[in-house]
């Protein structure tokens, strides 16, 4: 073949053009800095938004039968949007697979995956409004406060769950105490070590409901001991993703701080 079919043959060949035509896709999904990314984000964010107002307007009684039909096909709208997000996601991305099984790929399939596998009308299943409410995760995406929350969760999620079988363990071992205080002069209220689960968990976190609490002095002096060590574990995964945004933050003006000297005259070396 020579030089000049070679040069014929790659102008009508229509896989450069694909594979262009993936790349402008894949940067307006998952690039927000460029203009129509930028855009596309802010359409996403306003139909999530909208979405979740749908919900609340749904519950308002007496509603005239043409805000139904709306709603009915405002929903219908934001699912095939959705689902071709999904789909264009899993075309343009160089790693199909990689993003499927992401925490994003999987908040993007759980939103459109229960209608489309139950085939039935999505404003008719009550049970699948949970799977409608997962739509508020779409946004750690688009905004980016809240991935900047995300990023803050990778950097403690170690420790936050090493804590949290502590606090389990503790909540555990609260409920067998107070039991053995309390059963036996209130048995109708601590008739289980898991019905004394309830007090546990709500004297630990210091919200103190005030439907079940102890009577006997040896549960009282119990109950101030957990309140006070429930202080302690409540403030603790508190500080550590407040840690963690400080380190976000420090690392944002680094990046700045960089940009402006890249900008601005020759960059360091």
């Amino acid at each position: 073949m020579t030089p000049e079919t070679r040069r014929g043959a790659a102008a009508h060949d229509p896989r450069p053009r694909h594979r262009s035509l993936r790349l402008r896709v894949r940067s307006m999904l998952e690039h927000p800095t460029t203009v129509w990314g930028r855009r596309f984000a802010i359409f996403i964010q306003v139909l999530i938004i909208l979405s979740l107002l749908s919900i609340s307007l749904e519950t308002l009684p007496a509603l005239p039968a043409w805000v139904h039909v709306v709603l009915h096909l405002f929903e219908w709208f934001v699912l095939l949007v959705f689902t071709a997000e999904y789909v264009l996601r899993l075309w343009s991305t160089a790693h199909p697979l990689k993003y499927a099984m992401s925490f994003d790929g999987l908040v993007d399939l759980a939103v459109i995956a229960p209608f489309w596998i139950l085939g039935a009308d999505v404003r008719e299943i009550r049970g699948l409004l949970l799977f409608r409410l997962i739509r508020v995760f779409k946004l750690g995406r688009y905004a980016r406060s809240l991935k900047h929350f995300r990023v803050a969760w990778q950097l403690v999620k170690d420790d936050v769950f090493a804590f949290a079988g502590i606090v389990a363990l503790f909540i555990y071992i609260a409920a067998i105490g107070i039991w053995q205080f309390e059963h036996p002069v209130q048995p109708e209220k601590y008739a289980t070590v898991f019905d004394a689960l309830w007090w546990a968990v709500i004297t630990l976190t210091t919200v103190g409901y005030g439907d079940v609490y102890p009577v006997t002095t040896g549960g009282r002096v119990f109950t101030m001991v957990i309140v006070l060590l429930g202080l302690g574990l409540v403030a603790v995964p508190s500080g550590l993703l407040a840690s963690a945004f400080q380190e976000i933050r420090r690392r944002e003006r680094e990046r700045q701080l960089r940009r402006r000297q890249w900008h601005t005259g020759k960059p360091e070396e």
